[in-house]
């Protein structure tokens, strides 16, 4: 596998990498025939736990194929739909009741019910494993779940709750026999796919899952593959040997019969962490932003359809401030150069080696921009160090707990707000408990539980405020750009992809031409 890499990244043609390709390992024959259908991914996941469903690299393989919500959430508009749950109410601020959907089964065939619900949201909220669905989306609030009977639930938040059903729909549901205290690598949950095998290294192979609920789809099984080169897996599809690509680099988007452009949800951006000197400086962070050219990466390493970024959401999201949008930090880095000059006279000791964590498997192109940006910051006279890490050791280094005895560093980030609510993403990357949140503002904490509590345009002009705050004087991080993407698809199939590709690929909106 490793040989195809090296020989396209030479320039071979996809004529002859086909040749390789065929001597790959497969499913048996048994397992596959035309019928299933080959993604070919960037990397592979570092687990299949059903409760890190929210993460791009397991959630574009599980949600809603192995794993299912309560609530499902339309991509194109964020309409709330019924799922796994029926119907909702709110019967008071803090008191919402569910109604659950009968003749569901479990892939190990449990029955899904209102307690096995109950015990997957108690395993979710436990925080005794780690678990995106909880740091996503209930980092700022409890929640307490009681059974009324066999298929109804009653919640009761910590606080009033307006948007309960939009929290829950990115919360999987798992099996009752799944491990409460460890992450598992062999999910079991309702969905319309189950695990049939995962091949470390090689491939993951979900099975239909016969007795699922819902419709049945065409498609009967789908293995997933990982290289994490753009090109290769353009050519995979092109050479019939994927039959999707997800996620290829603007430069490998060549045929428009075959590529797909989106307006994704993601947003890509240099965490800063002011916590260690010289990044404690104000006046540092913002060269940091002065000292990126902006402009210099759109059309060459970066699409030239990506929208420059102001704060971390979307300009579809309820809240998004758009006055910010038209006062960008100007590329500057004489600018940068003064005010590094204006710190290092103050003590600040802006000389201090800074290192910058790089992940290449992000996205197209994330080993080139982050070498960009270390030319940029040597240019301003700072002293950084790039190192590049692996999705599972960059996974734990952007969460909590932190290295207590690490020093100044900034750490690629890519965050998607497809969740319909600038909370999500607010207090996850920035609250005092949020677990991918390496800075503590009390004051920002307060206004943001504030702000959370209410509805209707108090809601949206609340958020607007506090994504001025964070932009004008907090500067916790480098503003880069809202993304698209670009899938390739083969005309085997018909797909198209939406804002939540890069984190959620259901094969029932894949169909067999």
């Amino acid at each position: 596998m490793k040989e195809i890499g090296r020989i396209a990244a030479t320039g071979l043609t996809a004529a002859a990498v086909v040749v390789l390709a065929a001597s790959l390992p497969l499913p048996s024959a048994a397992q596959m025939n035309d019928k299933w259908v080959t993604i070919v991914m960037a990397a592979e996941p570092p687990d299949l736990e059903g409760c890190e469903s929210s993460r791009s690299f397991q959630g574009s393989i599980a949600r809603q194929n192995i794993v299912e919500t309560l609530v499902d959430a339309d991509a194109t508009d964020g309409t709330l739909r019924p799922h796994l749950a029926t119907a909702w109410e709110q019967r008071g601020p803090s008191d919402w009741r569910f109604k659950l959907r009968q003749g569901v089964t479990f892939h190990d065939g449990t029955p899904f019910n209102a307690d096995t619900a109950k015990r997957s949201i108690d395993r979710t909220m436990s925080k005794a494993i780690v678990c995106s669905d909880q740091a996503h989306s209930f980092t700022d609030v409890s929640i307490q779940v009681a059974v009324v009977d066999d298929y109804t639930l009653d919640f009761k938040t910590s606080k009033p709750e307006p948007i309960l059903p939009m929290r829950l729909a990115h919360v999987a549901i798992v099996g009752p026999n799944t491990p409460l205290d460890k992450t598992s690598l062999h999910p079991i949950g309702t969905g319309p796919y189950a695990l049939l095998r995962w091949d470390a290294g090689q491939q993951i192979l979900l099975k239909r899952f016969e007795p699922y609920w819902g419709e049945k789809n065409k498609i009967e099984g789908a293995r997933y593959i990982w290289r994490d080169q753009s090109s290769v897996r353009a050519a995979m599809v092109e050479i019939g040997e994927a039959d999707l690509a997800p996620n290829i680099a603007a430069q490998e988007a060549t045929n428009p019969k075959w590529d797909r452009t989106y307006l994704n949800a993601e947003t890509i951006y240099l965490r800063i962490d002011p916590t260690r000197a010289p990044l404690d400086d104000k006046r540092v962070r913002l060269a940091l932003n002065y000292a990126f050219d902006r402009e210099g990466m759109r059309g060459t390493l970066l699409p030239k359809d990506i929208l420059h970024s102001t704060q971390v959401v979307t300009p579809s999201t309820p809240g998004h401030n758009h006055e910010l949008d038209k006062r960008l930090m100007p590329y500057d880095p004489g600018k940068a150069r003064q005010l590094l000059a204006e710190a290092k006279a103050d003590g600040v000791p802006v000389d201090k080696e800074i290192i910058l964590y790089g992940n290449p498997a992000y996205y197209p192109n994330a080993r080139e921009v982050m070498e960009a940006f270390l030319s940029l910051y040597k240019a301003v006279g700072l002293n950084v160090k790039l190192i590049n890490m692996d999705p599972a050791g960059f996974r734990k280094m952007l969460n909590k707990p932190f290295d207590e005895n690490r020093g100044p560093a900034l750490a690629q980030v890519t965050h998607d707000n497809n969740k319909g609510d600038p909370v999500f993403s607010v207090i996850y990357k920035y609250g005092c408990d949020g677990a991918s949140s390496i800075m503590c503002d009390t004051a920002l904490d307060k206004e943001v539980e504030r702000v959370s509590g209410l509805s209707g345009q108090e809601r949206l002009e609340g958020w607007k405020e506090i994504f001025r705050v964070l932009y004008d004087d907090i500067v916790p991080q480098v503003w880069m750009y809202h993304m698209v993407g670009f899938a390739r698809v083969n005309p085997r199939i018909s797909f198209t992809p939406n804002a939540e590709t890069n984190v959620k690929i259901p094969l029932k909106d894949i169909v067999l031409n």
